[in-house]
């Protein structure tokens, strides 16, 4: 059966967030796959998927992953203590000018300090006053984001007792924290597969470094207060045994308000100054050379 091109799949701006299940097997079905459980089948239209996120009790086919992967959907295994394996398809042949330019400003400290100071700037929503250190900013954040979870406790009723968790005591953290915690981890699973598929890569983080999710980590940062917290908050206020779901369809709904897949591309080719393009781009291979003027690959140059 043909595989999807990737002329076939939706760009991430005309993709659904992601979809959760647990306790089922994935399997092909046609062009697409369905969910294979207790209660009966499910198809799932796995193109217009940023992610697909594997809770506890799943298993997945390899015809499968073969479809998801034709898709540029991404697959995400979540662990019980919401950790992520993580695993997603980059074309070979998409033009890398996202990624060459993202590893050439995070190499350039004066670029890399510029493109900092942006991503700061968004998530303030205003001009930052040039004489402010590094430092300086950082401390703004801080406040800013103890003031949002302040906030967010009020407007839902639910006590804040700060960001509390173990992970090899998942039960023991209070609602709030368990929410967080999904709240986050999905998101993070859906940044990273949308990141992916626009031609960055998750590990050349400004703001953040040192591991293959720092990207990640930065571009989180500017959504994470305008969807994960208050979806967890919301979350917390409700009743029901597996808050962790809650989170999971609250922060669905604040992706979709939000409008952060449409607008994802646009905000990070602004903040780092990239022209943008189509997403599914074909590059051109060429060779290298040190004054810029690259050769066309596939030829011989031995006369």
């Amino acid at each position: 059966m043909r595989q999807p091109s990737r002329r076939d799949t939706p760009k991430v701006r005309d993709r659904a967030s992601y979809l959760y299940v647990q306790h089922a097997r994935i399997e092909q079905d046609q062009r697409s796959v369905k969910f294979v459980t207790p209660d009966g089948t499910y198809p799932v239209p796995s193109a217009a998927l940023t992610v697909l996120i594997l809770g506890p009790g799943t298993s997945i086919t390899q015809a499968a992953v073969r479809n998801l992967a034709g898709t540029g959907c991404g697959i995400a295994w979540s662990l019980g203590d919401h950790r992520r394996l993580f695993a997603t398809l980059v074309d070979p042949d998409r033009a890398s000018h996202r990624l060459l330019r993202q590893a050439a400003l995070v190499s350039d400290p004066e670029q890399r300090l510029s493109v900092v100071r942006r991503m700061y700037e968004a998530r303030f929503s205003e001009r930052l006053d040039p004489s402010l250190s590094l430092q300086q900013i950082r401390g703004l954040e801080g406040v800013r984001v103890r003031e949002t979870y302040q906030q967010l406790s009020r407007e839902a009723g639910v006590e804040w007792h700060g960001r509390r968790y173990e992970r090899d005591a998942w039960a023991a953290a209070d609602p709030v924290n368990r929410a967080l915690s999904a709240a986050n981890s999905a998101l993070y699973a859906i940044l990273h597969a949308a990141i992916v598929q626009l031609g960055y890569s998750p590990a050349l983080g400004f703001v953040h470094t040192g591991t293959h999710s720092s990207f990640i980590y930065d571009v989180a940062d500017l959504y994470k207060t305008r969807t994960a917290l208050p979806a967890a908050f919301t979350a917390a206020r409700e009743p029901g045994e597996n808050i962790e779901a809650t989170a999971r369809g609250h922060l669905r709904e604040r992706l979709s308000a939000e409008r952060v897949m449409r607008n994802l591309a646009h905000d990070l080719d602004h903040l780092l100054q990239e022209n943008e393009g189509e997403e599914g781009d074909k590059g051109r291979q060429v060779l290298w050379s040190p004054d810029g003027g690259d050769a066309a690959a596939g030829t011989n140059y031995a006369s």
